[in-house]
C-alpha cells in the first residue's frame, strides 16, 4: 500500500512540476524614429518563457521593448 502512495506521489509532482503556468504578461515598446517618439504595450496570455522570447523579438533599431 505504501509503495502505490508513494508512485501516486511522485506521479503527481512530476505532473505539477512540469505544468506550464500561463498568465497575463505585458511587453512595453519604446521608439524614437525619425524624431517620432512614442510607447506600445501588448498584452498576452502565455508562459513566462514565451512572454520573454515575443517580446525579445520585437527589439530592433530604434525600438527598445522589455516585459512588465
Amino acid at each position: 500500500m505504501k509503495k502505490i502512495a508513494l508512485t501516486l506521489a511522485g506521479i503527481a509532482f512530476v505532473a505539477v512540476t512540469l505544468t506550464s503556468c500561463k498568465k497575463d504578461y505585458t511587453c512595453t515598446c519604446t521608439f524614437d524614429i525619425a524624431g517620432v517618439s512614442g510607447s506600445v504595450s501588448e498584452t498576452k496570455n502565455t508562459t513566462k518563457k514565451d512572454a520573454e522570447e515575443w517580446c525579445d523579438a520585437e527589439n530592433e533599431t530604434g525600438v527598445t521593448c522589455k516585459l512588465d
